[in-house]
């Protein structure tokens, strides 16, 4: 399988939501390769399928002042931010269509979401960053004592793990991946008190935060395409 890689710039999320839709029809019907979009996003709260409005800390009036819009969609997982200094992949990858007859799928669709994990895993070791998975959680997580190197986290969040990427997928009925991964790079992280993100009470912690000078956007983008192609290319 080999990629086109799509740099996208900073994207309205909506816009790029139609993007998505409009590729992985071309990618279902072999008009497109497998593609892997690559952007930031203006200030936006996104809540995925699992969402809940209660984890919305903020109210319409503090939304408005913070530039925030807000966004329920067709991806897995509760609520999550996106913003200016954040990373976003959103890899469009024919996995394999539901099995109608046993409704299964034929892809691992679980597998994808692992390998999704390696690939920031890898990207992330390039900087200096140790980084794993959580078993039952789905993203990339630096252990405490990693985020023990936080200057701006309190003293009680640095002795817990935090996560440093989200991740939040759906496959389409075509069997085509959309929405995907966010790396936090160097956003402005006061964006999370807003919200419970993922509906869960663990810390969210970015490069900025652990390293004493912070790689450049262009920089990591081009290593997570070489560790997505890494992953996900056929040799």
């Amino acid at each position: 399988m080999k990629l086109d890689i799509i740099d996208l710039g900073l994207i309205e999320y909506e816009r790029a939501w139609k993007l998505q839709d409009e590729y992985a029809a071309e990618i279902a019907e072999g008009k497109r390769p497998p593609t892997l979009l690559l952007l930031e996003h203006p200030h936006v709260y996104t809540f995925g399928r699992k969402g809940h409005a209660e984890n919305l800390l903020w109210g319409e009036e503090q939304l408005r002042q913070k530039g925030i819009s807000t966004h329920w969609v067709d991806r897995g997982g509760d609520v999550t931010y996106h913003g200016p200094g954040q990373l976003v992949g959103y890899p469009l990858i024919p996995l394999g269509r539901v099995n109608h007859d046993s409704k299964l799928p034929d892809a691992d669709y679980v597998g994808y979401i692992r390998k999704l994990e390696k690939t920031l895993i890898v990207a992330l070791a390039h900087f200096g960053i140790a980084t794993g998975q959580r078993s039952g959680l789905t993203g990339v997580w630096i252990q405490a004592d990693v985020h023990s190197r936080c200057p701006r986290c309190s003293p009680e969040d640095r002795k817990k793990p935090a996560k440093i990427a989200a991740i939040g997928v759906k496959v389409d009925v075509h069997g085509v991946s959309r929405h995907g991964f966010a790396l936090n790079v160097n956003p402005d992280m006061e964006y999370w008190e807003g919200i419970i993100a993922c509906g869960l009470s663990e810390p969210v912690v970015s490069l900025a935060d652990l390293l004493p000078s912070v790689p450049s956007m262009e920089s990591v983008k081009a290593v997570v395409t070489t560790a997505f192609r890494e992953i996900f290319e056929e040799k």
